[in-house]
């Protein structure tokens, strides 16, 4: 099952997790689904990318990470107005951050331990569809 956008072009999407068994696996769930998939382990390395113009259709971003975390990149990323565009959806096992990102404009959050890999996929695609994408 192909989820495409109605000008026949793929969702691209960024995910942004410092755990390599999920990026690699979440990865390979939205690429089978269509979408065109970038991914970074690290904050710094995505905020590098997002300065240098990379501007994705949706940033699924996990909150945990080693060095800067995920809200610290989100609150930079919007201190910096980089991909003001982009829907944001925050993929995560901290339940208790919602009211905290909320206040950031992210348009998603959900909560890793109870979402299949293939419910993800289908939250996001809603998230995209709620926010006109």
């Amino acid at each position: 099952m192909v989820y495409m956008k109605e000008e026949n072009k793929s969702y691209t999407l960024f995910l942004i997790d410092d755990d390599h068994f999920l990026l690699n696996m979440y990865a390979g769930k939205f690429t089978k689904s269509g979408f065109q998939v970038t991914t970074a382990a690290q904050s710094t390395e995505a905020l590098q990318k997002l300065r240098d113009g990379f501007k994705p259709d949706i940033i699924i971003l996990d909150i945990i990470m080693p060095g800067m975390d995920g809200i610290e990149l989100l609150e930079t990323m919007r201190r910096e107005n980089l991909t003001p565009e982009s829907l944001v959806v925050m993929l995560t096992n901290q339940g208790d951050e919602i009211e905290r990102v909320k206040k950031l404009g992210v348009h998603g959050y959900i909560v890793k331990a109870t979402t299949v890999p293939s419910g993800v996929v289908q939250e996001v695609l809603n998230i995209a569809k709620n926010n006109g994408k």
